[in-house]
């Protein structure tokens, strides 16, 4: 297709602005570059020498100490609860033995012969082998799950070296891979 002159000389115009508005362009963004990489450094600077200071000493004035009281307070907490969960143990395992002791069996027959025969001997398990065998459970199944968090394999988490080559030329193709000889 032939273009006039005057159509040639319009269209090197144009050219030539557009060439000179796309170098205009990529200046002012190499200096909008510029100033975002010193703003960033400032930004760093900044961070260093004031917010990083004041964070720690909020931290050490406000925060840490309610940590160290909280902790004491938890500690003490456990503490009490291990005493009262063992003297309630102690005082139920003591009730129990007072119960079979042949002494007070004969004692409460001498007084009431109904309430000897409602105190039984044991028979079977209780409440606390029942107990004892559902924290046994609990404690396998909990032990069975780390070992299985452990050894369980995750493909996510493994990159083989050579795959992303070879998978890249098969995958991107539909063709089907030519033999080697």
């Amino acid at each position: 297709m032939s273009l006039s002159r005057k159509r040639r000389k319009e269209l090197k115009r144009l050219r030539s602005s557009a060439e000179e508005l796309w170098g205009g362009q990529q200046e002012v963004l190499d200096r909008a570059a510029k100033v975002a990489r010193e703003a960033s450094h400032q930004l760093g600077l900044l961070t260093q020498e004031e917010v990083t200071p004041r964070v720690r000493t909020g931290y050490e004035s406000y925060v840490r100490p309610g940590l160290l009281q909280a902790r004491s307070v938890a500690r003490g907490a456990g503490e009490t609860a291990e005493r009262a969960f063992g003297s309630a143990l102690g005082s139920l395992m003591s009730i129990g033995d007072i119960a079979n002791d042949t002494r007070v069996r004969r004692a409460l027959e001498r007084v009431s012969p109904r309430a000897a025969a409602v105190v039984k001997q044991k028979q079977g398990p209780g409440v606390g082998t029942y107990l004892a065998i559902g924290a046994g459970i609990v404690a396998a199944a909990g032990v069975a799950y780390a070992v299985w968090q452990t050894f369980r394999a995750d493909d996510e988490l493994w990159v083989a070296d050579d795959e992303p080559a070879a998978s890249s030329t098969s995958s991107g193709s539909n063709a089907s891979p030519s033999p080697v000889i």
